[in-house]
């Protein structure tokens, strides 16, 4: 009997335990389940409004708001420099923020890093490659938006301009000459105009490419100047993949012995180039972000909110959920029958019935010429990644000058 009293004196309160620490736990389950009334969003920008990459961003903060109204707060960081990511995200953590979405591929690595410091933010990082790459975090995103798919588009466009010039005798075959001012020699910005000139070559199939890159993002005066010095080789169209307006307006106002046109990125050029902005492309970064904080906001993970391609912890998506989108066609000087052909080509991409990156060329990679790739054979851009992975630069129909 004694013995008896003794294991209930034991069993009762661990019983009682056992039961307490059930419901405890339950309660926190639920309370994990349930929406949050208010979260708070930072983003880290590498430029301002009056850069047209980073003003795409901004727009999505607008889309948030009117999403969400009062359930969000924001707070954005401009022009921050690479080497002070960690600072930029130390101040929006204090400042108490539940997700930062961050756009420079440069600020990808200290992100990460800083996702190790601050487990309870998610953070969101644009054009990286890093997201399910060791060490693996699970508050850690990336995204991205095929953009090569519009850039292909606007390619055909430019293409069609060119042959018109030909066809009209304006210009000799031989002198359809493309330039291109990019960044950096990033695998983003070679996909980029690889695409753009493979939908070039769709059209001409006598065009040629020349490609200088700026080793900046942001340069006014430096892509000005670059779009100068193509225009001077005899480019007759100029398109870009870098951040500011230079060379749209340089086509605009320079004065030279031939015709030249633009295709931008990112913003409609057509009013600072009304007489030679053909078209342009950009990514719509805000169906991404207000997903991603709709997710926060409902406590969920966040690539379970969002309509795309889902690669782990990264989401990529074209023009088959509205991430990617053309700009305006500029009538005035674009060729006859453009907004048939875009129109077209749009719907046979959605459809798969265009590979952008499939012809007869062969891509050598500039920092190893023993890794080619015959594009007979398709290159499957994206098949593991929202980032490009494309890096050949294509022989004998585009030069770079590094």
């Amino acid at each position: 009997m004694k013995k008896e009293k003794k294991i209930l004196f034991w069993v009762v309160p661990a019983c009682i335990i056992c039961i307490a620490a059930f419901f405890l736990l339950h309660k926190l389950t639920l309370e994990d389940d349930v929406a949050r009334d208010h979260v708070k969003v930072g983003f880290i920008l590498e430029g301002d409004e009056s850069t047209p990459y980073s003003s795409n961003f901004i727009r999505a903060t607008e889309d948030l708001k009117l999403q969400y109204g009062d359930r969000v707060d924001v707070e954005a960081m401009y022009n921050v420099a690479f080497e002070d990511t960690l600072a930029a995200i130390d101040r929006l953590c204090k400042d108490g923020v539940d997700i930062i979405f961050l756009n420079s591929v440069e600020y990808g690595e200290p992100a990460k890093a800083a996702s190790v410091l601050y487990p309870d933010v998610e953070f969101c990082q644009s054009a990286c490659d890093n997201a399910n790459s060791e060490p693996y975090r699970s508050n850690y995103h990336t995204f991205m938006g095929r953009i090569y798919e519009g850039r292909y588009v606007a390619g055909r466009v430019a293409g069609l301009k060119l042959q018109e010039l030909i066809n009209n005798g304006t210009i000799k075959p031989e002198d359809a000459l493309v330039g291109y001012v990019g960044a950096f020699p990033f695998n983003e910005v070679i996909s980029g105009y690889t695409a753009f000139f493979l939908g070039v070559r769709e059209e001409c199939p006598t065009a040629t490419m020349r490609v200088k890159y700026a080793n900046t993002w942001t340069s006014y005066m430096l892509e000005k100047t670059l779009a100068k010095e193509l225009i001077d080789e005899g480019c007759i169209v100029i398109s870009q993949h870098s951040d500011t307006i230079g060379p749209a307006v340089m086509c605009e106002t320079y004065d030279t012995f031939h015709p030249v046109y633009h295709v931008g990125y990112n913003q409609d050029m057509i009013d600072v180039a009304p007489t030679t902005s053909l078209i342009g492309t950009r990514i719509d970064w805000s169906l991404y972000i207000t997903a991603a904080v709709g997710a926060v906001l409902e406590n969920e993970k966040i690539e379970d909110y969002v309509s795309a391609r889902i690669y782990g912890n990264d989401c990529g998506a074209g023009f088959d959920k509205g991430w990617v989108k053309m700009l305006e066609l500029n009538t005035a000087v674009a060729p006859e029958g453009a907004q048939e052909l875009i129109d077209e080509t749009i719907e046979q991409i959605k459809d798969g019935k265009i590979q952008v990156f499939k012809g007869d060329y062969l891509g050598v990679d500039p920092s190893n010429p023993e890794d080619t790739w015959d594009l007979n054979n398709e290159f499957p851009e994206n098949k593991k990644s929202s980032a490009p992975s494309f890096h050949y630069i294509l022989k004998d129909v585009i030069t770079v000058e590094e």
